[in-house]
């Protein structure tokens, strides 16, 4: 049977048409439990979403804005943080298990002599990622910043979202 001109040029047009596989996520070597994927694979034909940053809700809005007590501790305005990303995950139709990238700012805390509050951010995650109702971990990077959009914010987080379509 002899091919026609169209039909080559539809078996070409279709063989161009990325298939979405599945999203990979790579886990730290040696065995390690922490809570970060090394790598995350994100092949073509995957919806991607790179969503903005997010930052805290005042966690006590009758105290003066510029005070600890208005946004609270690390800890206090990660679970803030995440509790917004759930939100606006969901309005999007995503949800924490869809983050395939973290980008983490956290300012220096007064109270540590100026040094980011880490652990008062990973007793935060680990409460979202990494559990048995979502174990899928994000790449992820943490940094120390100068500083935020607001006095007294010590962190903000910006992601990306994939998922598979097929």
């Amino acid at each position: 049977m002899k091919a026609t001109f169209a039909s080559i040029t539809l078996t070409a047009a279709l063989a161009a048409v990325p298939v979405a596989a599945d999203i990979v996520r790579h886990p730290l070597p040696g065995g390690s439990s922490f809570p970060i994927s090394l790598a995350v694979e994100v092949p073509p034909g995957t919806k991607v979403v790179h969503h903005s940053g997010l930052t805290p809700r005042p966690a006590n809005a009758e105290a003066d804005p510029d005070s600890r007590e208005y946004f609270g501790d690390t800890y206090t305005q990660a679970l803030s943080v995440f509790g917004r990303m759930q939100e606006s995950l969901a309005a999007l139709g995503y949800g924490l298990g869809d983050i395939v990238k973290m980008t983490v700012f956290l300012v220096g805390d007064p109270e540590l002599g100026g040094a980011m509050d880490f652990l008062g951010f990973m007793e935060a995650y680990t409460q979202f990622f990494g559990t048995a109702e979502q174990p899928n971990l994000p790449a992820r990077s943490a940094v120390q910043v100068a500083g935020l959009a607001r006095p007294g914010m010590l962190i903000e987080i910006e992601f990306i979202v994939a998922e598979s379509v097929q």
